[in-house]
């Protein structure tokens, strides 16, 4: 059960796990919730009544969850995929999100930025998007940065245009920008170009998930990356120990980088501020 099937993200992941599961002699039943967690009660419900040996889910929150709550009582087996959690016999497969933000953090301080905001999708939708945000906010305060803006959008519209418009009229506009995936954050990009504003000339952006498809937009993005597709093979491999009693449940993280690209450069002299959405023309774009 992912969140999403438009997120590419959850697409590599879903590789990995038939990977697995095709070698040991499973088939998968794959649905998506739109991040709703009602969505999320029925979709395991549907997939129990299909009798399914164990399940791999991505939930909304996986603190104060009504749903694996139930699982927990009833003892049927499941592996968290890109939750975290700290319950005692919730087995999850994850990279640390806090501190893979705190990095995002510390690579904008080091480029010369003392102003950062954050684009995320809602808190509330994805434990994912606020453990970042709490990562990203912890490292600006180390640095004794106080005031960030961060802007919410919905994850499936990812409607960011006029909230980045009003953002960048204000004197105190971001230098840098970090956005909760790699999904948004290319949204963040186009709509920034259409409000005149230049990446990285005016902006540097950060995004978060290591799809394949930043390697190729231009600028090309600089992002946390995620070992997506092994953290599904990982889930499978460990579901299976579980399905036969030998492994315990716990928390596994795997590694993440800090991919380097083109959307990221110091600090420019001023803010980006937006007087005219056209105050930027093609011609002084930098390629």
């Amino acid at each position: 059960m992912l969140p999403s099937l438009a997120n590419p993200v959850f697409a590599d992941a879903m590789a990995g796990i038939q990977d697995v599961a095709k070698e040991a002699g499973y088939t998968t039943i794959i649905t998506n919730t739109d991040y709703s967690a009602g969505e999320e009660l029925t979709a395991v419900h549907t997939m129990l009544s299909n009798r399914v040996d164990g399940l791999i889910l991505t939930v909304t929150q996986a603190t104060d969850n009504v749903l694996l709550e139930r699982l927990d009582a009833e003892q049927i087996p499941y592996i968290l995929l890109y939750n975290q959690t700290d319950k005692p016999g919730r087995c999850a497969v994850s990279v640390d999100n806090v501190a893979a933000a705190r990095e995002v953090a510390e690579r904008f301080i080091a480029l010369g930025h003392r102003r950062a905001g954050m684009v995320t999708g809602m808190a509330a939708a994805s434990d994912r998007a606020d453990a970042r945000r709490r990562g990203f906010l912890e490292g600006l305060r180390g640095a004794g940065i106080d005031h960030s803006p961060v802007i919410e959008v919905d994850f499936v519209h990812m409607d960011v245009t006029e909230k980045l418009r009003n953002l960048f009229a204000a004197p105190s506009a971001p230098s840098a920008l970090f956005c909760s995936n790699d999904a948004l954050a290319i949204a963040v990009i186009g709509a920034l170009r259409t409000l005149g504003i230049r990446v990285p000339e005016d902006v540097s952006i950060i995004g978060f998930d290591g799809i394949s498809i930043g390697e190729l937009i231009e600028p090309c993005l600089t992002t946390v990356e995620q070992p997506s597709r092994e953290m599904g093979r990982t889930a499978v491999r460990h579901l299976l120990d579980i399905l036969s009693g030998e492994a315990t449940r716990d928390m596994i993280t795997l590694p993440h980088r800090l991919r380097p690209g083109a959307t990221t450069g110091p600090v420019a002299a001023g803010p980006a501020i937006l007087q005219n959405p056209q105050h930027h023309s093609q011609k002084e774009r930098k390629p």
